[in-house]
């Protein structure tokens, strides 16, 4: 063993230990890494900078913006609405579930769909009376198993093709993993449907939980074109919502009190929610409802550019013992009040009568900049704003939809690589503005694509030194004969799995690739069954909350423990090792 290999082996060890025992961030840890083949002359900077002009690569961070275009204009809800409907069991519950869940991640990156689809399932949960913790765990695991399906449906499979193509000139077609991404698809969404309701905690009082410690009464309004007119309450998804209720209705100048869920929608009606702040942000996400206040509309902001915004009264505030209406605070600090909670309580009475006291919480319609701009000035004692606030532009859903139709049937049919019509669609999303350049950019997860590309390095060093012929020399037992090439899948398989588990999936994916094609010359058979084991291993890791991003996502909403990872997972995992390996060698022989 010469002095490289070692030293490349060693750091592949006290890469594997950081990541598996540490907190250390893995952009961080890879990034090291690179930075040591460098200095030490394992690898030229223009060898371990590689990886950062890697098509896989920059597929990945081009599809972020992609999704946040669908996620901006309220895409993915549409869908999903669309598809859930109100089943009456569990299991009827998750079979709807599954299925927009299945279409979307099979186009879409997994992390942005299970980021997306977490509210709507808790608040389709609330609707249903059905536990979120028996469908969030099931959704990350569908999440994962659909996007085996297509080539843009996981970055792993963007990455081991970006590899394919840097070091054997081979790139995989769009739907080329559908052969065995199929049947898994069907063994895995057969076991969640038959046996995820008995192995997972009921967890209803993690679900139910509302926030109540400050109250808002929010105005809403059906307007002229709103789709939801002539629906009934029920019909409009208006019931049992998450985190406000429906008090009452005001219709041509009447009030309609304990409003029962057959009532028909009219155009112009005002409807009066109370709840949680986040009861605000959750109507501003049914289509058809508008802001019922004209001062949202005086702001001349799109509605992409504004959010939901909560601030605490200070005893500087100027216009302390002034009504809402005297004190022109739309003028002053351009933003609009929708509602006012006292002492964790909802003020009843006309909002423009209320008038200013200390401590008083305000629910504000503002821009992007007004945090930062009043975070720290002497008129309130806190300003924060609520998370993913900015409503949908539904107006543009059917543009952004009709984007990612062009960028599967682009690449699916050779027109263009995958690579060249992702850019085409995200190019189309900025310029239709179904989102904004500002968001598209923010939208980008730079930690996983630098620890993504900086991991290429490490790969690159088991191949230039010889490494990854020892590992797979090791791995296959020298002198004792050639290993059974079905064997060798399975150990593959398998040690790639482990990996993902212990690591994070991306990086696994890169540090197998070179030994598994190593494995491959010392049978003397083809590589590609080992590439796609690697690529099926490390995208379908379900025994742990951190082997992939996903699960850590559900973790606290489902109020999971590791256990219920286990439970779940360990059986799902034989289930889909069993399938993948018995297929992969029919699909590509050895």
């Amino acid at each position: 063993m010469t002095f490289e290999i070692g030293l490349i082996l060693l750091l592949l060890l006290a890469v594997l230990t950081l990541l598996a025992t540490t907190r250390i961030t893995p952009d961080v840890v890879m990034v090291a890494a690179m930075a040591v083949l460098m200095m030490t002359g394992v690898l030229t900077p223009k060898e371990a900078l590689a990886g950062f002009s890697n098509a896989g690569i920059i597929t990945v961070a081009v599809l972020y913006v992609v999704a946040a275009g669908l996620k901006e204009t309220g895409a993915i809800q549409f869908i999903a609405h669309r598809i859930l409907g109100r089943p009456s069991t569990v299991r009827n519950a998750q079979v709807r579930m599954l299925l927009p869940t299945f279409l979307l991640s099979s186009v879409m990156n997994n992390t942005a769909v299970v980021a997306i689809m977490i509210p709507a399932i808790q608040e389709w949960c609330q609707r249903i009376r059905i536990s979120a913790s028996k469908l969030l765990l099931p959704l990350s695991y569908a999440t994962m198993i659909s996007g085996t399906l297509t080539l843009i449906g996981t970055s792993t499979n963007l990455v081991v093709d970006g590899l394919l193509q840097q070091h054997m000139g081979l790139a995989l077609g769009m739907f080329e993993l559908a052969w065995l991404g199929v049947p898994v698809m069907i063994a895995g969404g057969l076991f969640l449907v038959f046996f995820s309701e008995r192995l997972l905690p009921d967890n209803s009082s993690v679900t139910e939980q509302l926030e109540q410690i400050r109250q808002y009464a929010v105005e809403v309004e059906i307007s002229l074109q709103s789709p939801l007119i002539g629906k009934t309450i029920t019909e409009a998804g208006l019931r049992n919502l998450a985190h406000t209720y429906l008090a009452e209705i005001e219709r041509n100048q009447q009030l309609l009190k304990a409003v029962a869920p057959e009532t028909l929608l009219q155009a112009g009606d005002l409807l009066r929610f109370i709840g949680a702040p986040e009861g605000a942000n959750e109507l501003r996400r049914i289509n058809g409802l508008q802001p019922a206040r004209e001062d949202v509309e005086k702001l001349k902001l799109a509605s992409h550019q504004r959010h939901l915004v909560e601030v605490v009264l200070s005893q500087e505030f100027p216009s302390l013992g002034k009504t809402i209406r005297e004190s022109a605070f739309r003028t002053h600090y351009k933003a609009v009040i929708l509602s006012v909670s006292r002492e964790g309580e909802r003020l009843p009475g006309k909002l423009g009568d209320i008038r200013f006291a200390v401590g008083d919480t305000l629910l504000l319609e503002a821009d992007q900049t007004f945090v930062q701009q009043y975070r720290f000035r002497r008129d309130f004692l806190l300003t924060s704003a609520l998370n993913d606030s900015t409503p949908p532009d539904f107006r543009k859903a059917p543009i952004a939809i009709g984007w990612l139709v062009l960028l599967v049937i682009l690449s699916s049919t050779s027109i263009l690589s995958i690579l060249e019509a992702a850019i085409l669609s995200a190019g189309g999303m900025l310029a239709t503005g179904c989102i904004t350049v500002a968001r598209g950019r923010r939208s980008i997860d730079l930690s996983v694509i630098v620890a993504i590309a900086a991991s290429f390095a490490l790969g690159a060093a088991l191949t230039k030194t010889g490494a990854a012929i020892s590992v797979a020399q090791l791995f296959l037992g020298f002198g004792d004969g050639p290993l059974n090439p079905w064997l060798a899948l399975a150990l593959i398989y398998i040690m790639t799995s482990i990996m993902t588990e212990l690591i994070t999936n991306n990086a696994a994916a890169v540090l197998m690739f070179p030994i598994s094609v190593a494995v491959a010359e010392q049978l003397g058979v083809s590589f590609m069954p080992f590439v796609i084991a690697i690529m099926f291993a490390a995208s379908t890791s379900f025994i742990t909350p951190l082997g992939y991003q996903t699960n850590l996502m559900v973790y606290g909403p489902g109020g999971y423990r590791w256990r219920d990872y286990v439970r779940l997972g360990l059986p799902l995992n034989l289930v889909v090792a069993t399938v993948s390996i018995g297929l992969i060698p029919l699909f590509w022989a050895f």
